[in-house]
Formats: C-alpha cells, structure tokens, sequence
C-alpha cells in the first residue's frame, strides 16, 4: 500500500509538472485564436470559444513571412545534413580507432563546446563578409555546422561505443569488407542515435537568432526568429496586437512539433540507447 499510494502521488506529481511545461504553448495557441480586445481583458479566457483564425490570416498576409520560411528550410537542412554526416564521421574516428592525437582531438571537442557563442560573432562575422556570404544560406549553414558538430560528435559517440566491435568482426570473418561489415551490420544499429543527434541539429537550427541576426543584416534575407521579431516590432509600431504576435509564434512553432510527433518514436529509443558507458 505505502508503495503503491508512493507510486500514485509521483503520478500525481507527473501530471502536475507536465501541466506547467505544456501551459505556455497551450495559452500561445489560445491566444492566437482570440481578438486583441479580449487578450486585453482583465478577465483571462482559457477558452477560445468564439475564436477565428483571422489572426493567422493576418501573419501569413505579410509578404515576408514565405521567404523567411524558405530561408529557414534552406538552412536548417543544409546543417541537419552535413552535421549528421561530420559528426558522425568523427564519433565512428574517435570510438573504433587509436590514432596519433585522438585525446586531444577529443580535449579540441570539448573546448570548441564550451566558448561561449557570443564571443565568437566578431569573428564569424568577419570570416563570413571576408568570402561574400553575409545574407546568404551557405554563410549561415557553415557557421550553425560548425556550432553543433561539436556537441554532435559526443552524442553520437555513445551510440557507437554502445555497437559491440565484435559483431563488425564477426561479419568480417563471415567474408564482409570492414567497410561493408560496418555499413550492413553496425549502421543499421545507429539509427536512433542519428535521429537524436538529426533532431538536436534540427532545434538548433531552426531556433537560432543571435548568428542569424549577425549574419544576415539585411531586411530581404530573414530566417523566421528574425521575420518574428520584425513582426512584433511592426504590430509595436501601431499597437501590439497580441493575437497576431501569439498567430506568428504558432506558425515558427509548427514545423518543429511536425517533425518532434514524426521522429519522437526513434527519439525515444534513441536517447535510451545512447546512455551507455563507454
């Protein structure tokens, strides 16, 4: 009884604490079906009855939001699609191989992870003018490849180190390659670990500002935070008009919940997989 009525109130507890997190994009959501008159109300409506999607008509009306959202897209799977590749290239280098360098190699890693991003703008900003690619989707890709492979790398390492080297060598003996060992039988295995590791790069991509507010001055060239933040500064400019601002959020908020609910299943196993010790 004591550990069943324990069990219940950590149930309980669950349930309370998954309310809070989930609150905020619920009252989002709410919110962007709803008048700015009644956001103004001093009587809250948890509720949208009577709500339209006027609001969202409002924000995808603006002529900018279509090429921020293809601006968003180029990028975001130009650095999903050749961090995967880096990364796992350099977690495969740093588990199955001894090689001259690889414990500073690995030092390297971790230090490119923890320089704060912020102290880095000037010379990304520099590097990225010096070669013409200020507003532009490679300019943006390579410096959001170079800010996730790290982190990237370490992730995916524990997926490999976690695939026995016997069953690549037993394969081997069997009359396989190395290389074919380790393509039919060991990256099969790291399927989870690279959709955790591809929806990593995906969040970071998608949500980025900062780099993108550095790199990309201007107006023409907009990723969505950027196009959001151009949006709420316009709708300041009149008065807020918080249903629109909370529509506008919605549609940037989108695609990554898409993409969460059409990996989470991999996502799950993936990052269970990946906790192991090597």
């Amino acid at each position: 009884m004591r550990a069943r009525t324990a069990r219940n109130l950590l149930g309980a507890l669950s349930i309370v604490i998954a309310l809070v997190w989930v609150f905020p994009v619920y009252w989002m959501v709410n919110s962007s079906l709803l008048p700015n008159v009644t956001l103004q109300s001093f009587i809250p409506t948890f509720v949208p009855f009577g709500g339209s999607l006027n609001n969202f008509a409002e924000a995808l009306a603006d002529g900018e939001f279509y090429s921020a959202l293809g601006m968003s897209v180029s990028i975001t799977l130009i650095a999903v699609f050749f961090c995967i590749i880096f990364a796992f290239l350099g977690a495969v280098a740093i588990s199955r191989f001894r090689f001259r360098g690889r414990k500073s190699f690995i030092i390297a890693v971790l230090v490119v992870q923890m320089l704060p991003a912020e102290g880095l703008f000037i010379a990304q900003y520099k590097m990225v003018a010096s070669v013409n690619l200020l507003d532009s989707v490679i300019g943006v890709s390579v410096i959001y490849i170079a800010a996730v492979v790290p982190f990237t790398i370490w992730m995916l390492r524990g997926f490999v180190a976690g695939v026995p080297a016997d069953l690549e060598e037993a394969a081997m003996v069997d009359g396989l390659s190395r290389f074919g060992a380790f393509m039919r039988i060991t990256f099969p295995l790291l399927a989870p670990g690279l959709v955790a590791s591809g929806v990593y790069a995906f969040l970071q991509a998608w949500n980025e500002f900062t780099v993108a507010l550095v790199l990309l001055p201007s107006e023409a060239a907009q990723t969505l935070p950027l196009w959001l933040r151009g949006f709420v500064q316009a709708s300041a400019t009149r008065e807020t008009d918080w249903g629109q601002v909370m529509a506008a959020s919605t549609l940037v908020a989108v695609p990554v919940i898409v993409f969460f609910l059409l990996v989470q299943g991999r996502l799950t196993s993936g990052l269970v997989s990946g906790a192991v010790k090597g």
